[in-house]
């Protein structure tokens, strides 16, 4: 491991933009697929692997969605969380703020709380096991109508009491806007869940704004095109939320070219409170190390850099107060070590 690994390892950080569907290592879903007899198009771990080429969002989605009809039990879902968490908790990750589709689920007749337990069962065992305290947030499925999100909503109501504590809102962006979904982010706001939202990936900066202005989101997953608006830019610094950003992904996808092009660097320069997340990690090539390292190398950034993209995580997760002045106190002790890097 290089120091600069180490460095990067050794800084309590929070992951807040984390698909666990897209955590499903290749080996895990040829588990699972012959656990649940389940059929797959892959003879072998190394044709999954191959089948990960795609080079857009869409192809990205087709293939993520297949690798789901594995997960069939609570078990299957324990499974996939708890290997989660057990990798990102040897990457300094102290918070884990998680998505999941359960869409995407209850569309193939998984029933919700079969998903939903499993999942929360797992994420108890992970602070217990690996020190990895976390919460989960319930995401909409954008290339589905309102309406039904409305349906999940009301399905998933017993369920946040705090067991849930938040919605977002992610899929196909291009073509379903933030709007689309404006009626039920109300609703949800109703309920005091937290709002995130997927926008500015593959979408315009005007789905971003529609994001922040209409669905009134306390974060913004991806916001890489809010650049191309300067005012909307120079809004959302002064407002200070945060910006889950996630560079594998975007070189995976091909939102940007290389990782020399990525936007990090400007938004962090602009003003924007930026944070490095995983996004999908055993689709686009890695977990929280992987992304950090991807940034630091390509765009040059020092440790004083990387400490502060570590702070906004923790600064812009939803931990306490107190919690956040215990990991932000911590960051500042690692800074102060002589490293070589």
């Amino acid at each position: 491991m290089t120091d600069l690994s180490s460095f990067i390892n050794a800084l309590p950080k929070a992951e807040l933009h984390l698909h666990l569907e897209g955590s499903l290592e290749p080996e895990m879903m040829m588990d699972l697929a012959k656990r649940n007899d389940i059929d797959l198009p892959y003879k072998n771990v190394e044709e999954i692997r191959q089948a990960y080429a795609f080079t857009n969002l869409q192809d990205f989605l087709d293939i993520y969605y297949k690798g789901m009809s594995v997960l069939q039990t609570e078990e299957d879902f324990y499974d996939l969380t708890l290997a989660y968490l057990e990798k990102v908790s040897r990457e300094g990750v102290v918070h884990a703020e998680v998505f999941y589709d359960p869409q995407g689920h209850t569309g193939r007749g998984i029933p919700f709380s079969v998903v939903t337990n499993g999942i929360l069962r797992a994420l108890d065992d992970g602070r217990e096991n690996y020190g990895v305290s976390s919460e989960l947030i319930m995401s909409f499925l954008r290339h589905l109508s309102e309406e039904e999100a409305f349906a999940t909503l009301r399905e998933a109501e017993p369920w946040f009491d705090g067991r849930i504590i938040g919605v977002g809102l992610d899929s196909s962006e291009l073509g379903h806007p933030p709007s689309k979904f404006q009626r039920v982010f109300a609703a949800a706001r109703e309920m005091d869940l937290l709002l995130v939202a997927h926008a500015g990936e593959e979408g315009p900066s005007a789905y971003v704004r529609e994001a922040v202005e209409l669905l009134k989101i306390d974060r913004l997953d991806h916001g890489n095109r809010t650049l191309e608006d300067i005012e909307l830019t120079e809004t959302l610094a002064r407002s200070g939320i945060t910006f889950t950003v996630c560079p594998l992904s975007n070189l995976k996808l091909c939102g940007v070219p290389d990782m020399k092009e990525h936007p990090l660097r400007r938004m962090m320069d602009a003003g924007l409170k930026v944070t490095v997340n995983s996004d999908d990690p055993a689709y686009f090539g890695g977990y929280m190390t992987a992304n950090f390292l991807s940034v630091a190398q390509a765009l040059d950034l020092s440790k004083q850099d990387i400490a502060q993209l570590c702070r906004n995580s923790i600064v812009g997760s939803f931990l306490t107060e107190g919690e956040k002045a215990v990991h932000i106190a911590t960051i500042d002790q690692v800074l102060l070590q002589p490293w070589d890097c």
